[in-house]
């Protein structure tokens, strides 16, 4: 049996469904018992889990024997947080984990995934790695409102550039892993593509959307001025936010591999088709009257 976390996020929410498309035995792990499962496909198994709260654990894990691991944006002390219910999940007998790490993380150990596959391995799971570049996804939710609301894209990653790739494609892999054992003791850096720049990003979208999108190029204090203290997000989240987005500035975020590719027997999707499917999240609503 599988077990799903982080299965109301972005990346999460398409593995569930991928693993419904397949008729896989899995339980979708969720917080809040009662609400989260209305935020699921109609009759999604689900099962209670937080991180936090050690009482949950053992009944998550009991039975399950692979697990698709995504680390809450807002738990970044590992070995605080997070080593606790994997030291449960092996306790119960899970052998795999498949976790959803990040691009050169094997290069920086300012990110919390980096301390997270070492953990992984220490525990003497089968693992699979997947260590994708950005979500095309950031720029229709972490990003959504000051590209819809500002015309911006408020980033400080200088002229570096990025190499994205879209969740959908990131998911797909993600539930073959889950079920083909070839894929244990694999790390795989998952891409588009292509790299562009954010001013490249910016025009892309004001294309699409027939307005003008500016790339901001904030300075990293400016950028963590208004994560943090004007838009209240937690300062942890925002610190690795920063750290990944200096990656981009130095110029280290540009890497494009054909592994996704490989992986789906096909293309991965590109930045233009990503937008034209979402071009929804950022049109302005317009008010009557």
């Amino acid at each position: 049996m599988i077990l799903v976390l982080g299965a109301t996020g972005n990346v999460g929410s398409e593995v569930v469904a991928g693993l419904r498309a397949r008729e896989v035995d899995f339980s979708a792990a969720v917080r809040d018992i009662e609400a989260d499962p209305r935020r699921l496909p109609p009759g999604t198994a689900t099962r209670a889990f937080d991180f936090l709260d050690r009482s949950t654990h053992a009944s998550a894990f009991a039975g399950v024997r692979s697990v698709f691991l995504v680390r809450p944006p807002a738990l970044a002390k590992v070995e605080r947080d997070l080593r606790p219910a994997l030291e449960a999940a092996k306790l119960a007998g899970v052998e795999h984990v498949v976790f959803l790490s990040l691009q050169g993380v094997e290069h920086n150990r300012f990110v919390p995934h980096h301390a997270l596959e070492r953990v992984l391995v220490e525990l003497g799971f089968a693992y699979t790695f997947l260590r994708p570049s950005f979500f095309m996804q950031n720029l229709s939710t972490t990003h959504q409102a000051e590209i819809r609301d500002r015309d911006e894209i408020f980033v400080p990653a200088g002229e570096g550039r990025t190499s994205f790739v879209d969740v959908r494609d990131l998911a797909e892999v993600a539930v073959d892993c889950l079920c083909d054992a070839k894929h244990r003791g694999k790390a795989y850096e998952l891409t588009g593509l292509e790299a562009p720049t954010y001013a490249e990003v910016a025009a892309l979208l004001s294309a699409a959307l027939g307005r003008t999108i500016r790339y901001a190029n904030p300075s990293l204090p400016a950028f963590i001025l208004r994560r943090h203290r004007t838009e209240h997000q937690p300062l942890g989240f925002v610190m690795v936010m920063a750290a990944l987005y200096t990656v981009c500035r130095l110029g280290k975020a540009g890497r494009v591999t054909h592994e996704l590719a490989q992986l789906l027997g096909r293309p991965p999707r590109s930045l233009a088709e990503f937008i034209a499917d979402n071009r929804a999240a950022w049109e302005r609503v317009r008010q009557p009257g």
